[in-house]
Formats: C-alpha cells, sequence, structure tokens
C-alpha cells in the first residue's frame, strides 16, 4: 500500500461556489464568502468577532501587532511549535522566552508559565498541539495576576474544544490555521479571532493596510485613510469559496477524523499495554478534533527506526517539529540544546501516524500491523517500558 500522510477531504461543493465566484467576476476581497466564512466560524465557536486572513501566519502577525510588541518586549510560548508562532512577535523586535512543555499533552506547562515572567513580559503565546487544549483556565489565571496578553495559536485547533469553549475563543486572541495539511482547508488560509471587544476596531485597520476602509464600506465615513501602521492580510475570495464549503461540513469532517483516532486507539492499546508506544492523551474537558494521531516512542533510536521502517513500507508516517530553541534562530537569542529537557526528549520521540478522513479501516489495520511487526522485533528495555507504561506524567 501506498498511505499519504495527510490527504484534503472535498465535501462536493468547493467547485460550484468557486465557479460561482468566477463566472461572477466577484473576486475582490471581503466578497460575499469571506464574510459568509467569518459568520460561520463566529456563530459555531462562540467568537465575538472573525477576521479571514491568508494564512494562521497572517493572523499571528496582526495578533502580536494588537499585543502592542516592540524591542526589549518578552513573549512566553513553547519551543515546541511551528516557528510562525515565534515569527510574529520576533519581527517586532520582541524576545521569545521558550518555556518547556508538558509530557502527556505536548502543550506549554502551565505550571511554568509564571516563573517565566518578567517585567517585560507582555504576552503569552500558547499552542494547543493536535487540536488539545491548553490548560487556559491556569494561563489565563496568570496573565491576569500580571496584566498580560494571551494569543491561541490554534492553528490545528479549529472545531476542538476545552471545558466546553472553543479553542481560539478562550484568550484575548486566537488564531486558525486552513492550510492544505488542516482538517478544513482552502490550499493556504487563516483567521483571526478576536475575543477582546476592545480590540476588534483596530484589528481590522491593521488587516487592511492600516486604513479604515471597513468603516467606509459600511457607510461610517465618507472616503478612507491611512490611519494606522499595516499590511495587506486579506485573503483571496476564491480561496474562501472553497473554504465555506469546508466550514459547512465541519461537523462531519470531524466526526470522520475523530473515528480515525478512535481506531488507532483501539488497535495500538495492546502495544500501549506492553509499555512499547504511549497513546495520546487528552486531558479531562478537552475534546479533541482528530488533527494528529501520534505514538510516543521508548527513545529518539526506537522512534528514528520505525519511522524508516513504515516509510519503507508505504506509510508516510513523519517527526514533527524540531524544537525552535534548538534552531540557528534559537541560538542567536542565546538558547542552547539542553535548556529545555522535555521538549528535547519528547520531540525525539514522538512518531504522527497517517490521519485523513477517507482513510479505510483496511488502510488503517495496514498500518497498525506494519507498528506492530516492528515493534514486536524491537529490543526495548524494562526501564524503557517502564518509563511509557508511566503514562500521563509531567
Amino acid at each position: 500500500m501506498k498511505i499519504p500522510s495527510n490527504r484534503s477531504y472535498l465535501t462536493g461543493r468547493e467547485l460550484a461556489y468557486v465557479a460561482e465566484t468566477l463566472t461572477s467576476g466577484a473576486v475582490s476581497s471581503d466578497g460575499r464568502h469571506t464574510r459568509e466564512c467569518s459568520r460561520l466560524l463566529e456563530s459555531r465557536f462562540g467568537i465575538p468577532k472573525v477576521l479571514m486572513t491568508p494564512s494562521c501566519s497572517s493572523a499571528l502577525e496582526i495578533a502580536a501587532s494588537l499585543c502592542g510588541l516592540g524591542p526589549g518586549d518578552e513573549v512566553i510560548l513553547p519551543s515546541f511549535t511551528f516557528v510562525s508562532t515565534a515569527n510574529a512577535f520576533v519581527r517586532l523586535g520582541a524576545r521569545p522566552v521558550f518555556v518547556d512543555i508538558r509530557r502527556d499533552t505536548l502543550n506549554l506547562d502551565e505550571t511554568k508559565i509564571e516563573r517565566a515572567v518578567t517585567a517585560r513580559t507582555r504576552a503569552v503565546f500558547v499552542v494547543h498541539y493536535a487540536g488539545t487544549g491548553c490548560e487556559m483556565d491556569a494561563v489565563m489565571a496568570v496573565a491576569r495576576r500580571h496584566n498580560l496578553l494571551v494569543v491561541e495559536d490554534a492553528a490545528q485547533g479549529v472545531d476542538a474544544f476545552y471545558k466546553g469553549r472553543a479553542l481560539g475563543s478562550v484568550g484575548h486572541l486566537g488564531a486558525y490555521s486552513f492550510h492544505h495539511t488542516k482538517n478544513y482547508s482552502c490550499g493556504e488560509g487563516g483567521a483571526l479571532c478576536v475575543n477582546s471587544p476592545a480590540l476588534a476596531e483596530r484589528a481590522e485597520i491593521i488587516r487592511d493596510k492600516g486604513t479604515n476602509r471597513g468603516k467606509f464600506l459600511r457607510g461610517e465615513v465618507d472616503k478612507y485613510t491611512w490611519v494606522d501602521v499595516g499590511s495587506s492580510h486579506i485573503p483571496s475570495e476564491v480561496a474562501c469559496a472553497l473554504l465555506r464549503a469546508q466550514l459547512e461540513a465541519v461537523a462531519e469532517i470531524t466526526v470522520r477524523r475523530r473515528r480515525v483516532c478512535e481506531l488507532y486507539d483501539q488497535h495500538l492499546r495492546p502495544l500501549a499495554r506492553r509499555g512499547l508506544l504511549r497513546l495520546p492523551h487528552a486531558p479531562e474537558g478537552c475534546l479533541t478534533n482528530g488533527h494528529i494521531y501520534y505514538v510516543t516512542l521508548p527513545d529518539g533510536e526506537t522512534r528514528d527506526a520505525l519511522l524508516t521502517h513504515l516509510n519503507a513500507n508505504g506509510v508516510a508516517a513523519s517527526s514533527h517539529y524540531v524544537p525552535l530553541h534548538d534552531s540557528p534562530m534559537g541560538r542567536r537569542f542565546g538558547y542552547r540544546k539542553g535548556d529545555l529537557p522535555v521538549t528535547e526528549e519528547m520531540s525525539a520521540r514522538i512518531l504522527r501516524l497517517p490521519v485523513y478522513p477517507d482513510l479505510t479501516e483496511m488502510e488503517q489495520a495496514y498500518v497498525v500491523r506494519q507498528v506492530s511487526k516492528f515493534l514486536h522485533g524491537a529490543k526495548v528495555g524494562d526501564a524503557k517500558r517502564e518509563r511509557l507504561l508511566a503514562a500521563g506524567t509531567r
């Protein structure tokens, strides 16, 4: 078999919406489909204002500007994330303060945030890895004590929930991704979730090149002009036409992806009981969206060998992030290997398995057979088994 890591799911309405947009000639920005995408996200997830963007990176950049970040400011975030999380504010001159992650969720360890706060800290950027929510109650409590803004990088968290609240709707600001690797995709796209009403007007201005064009289009001013620093963070109407079809099918897509993850859990649990691998963990109150299914291996050597075995047998498994603190840019900020031991350990041990709505049970069975075949032949010491059997500890 040849099983890709991801495959986009089409609902059947994408072509009609795109064709309608092209034939009508209404391809300019912020058209009917863009507005409908915003409305769908606002209504489903209880977000006061959603602004569609060309990418999650764009949404994070707007969020960083809304936080008023600049040279000398500090932002707390995990190192185990995509580069866009840090780039959003580093480009403004702010400094990343990397905090270690939890072993059980791979999310920012909320117990370590407060000790990283200094007089220069202005914001916390949390990342909901694999659609599993961070402990947002604890994060928001620290933010209130120190007057910090909280930005949720919910690139992987669309239609996932923390204690009944949608990821992206809890912090002051949130960012979604609709990249082709995500659950709901238009190839490349994003959205800014504005949960603090005080930030809504300026968010709209920054998104539209620093102008008050939005007020002009609503008839609130007779002409629009340059009023703030901004950029072109507005997506194509054609992309939003495609995305609208995806967002109308969010519930269907999520159910199918969750089912794939549930089947992996079911079939891989015997290996987990033997301490050969560890399954993903979602704390109580966290409802995931089936974005990523990963297993944790006893060590990096076993992970790399299993990855090679799966790829050689047609299964497009993968590792994930190179920790940002251990990257060339991270070293420019003075970070070194060994600074975040849990991040370094876990990034070397996780392995992502294929997940997409159309993944069949036969294909999943093949993936599981290949994983089982390798691990049954691998030599895993008793100490390493015990470490995996102690799943759930930080």
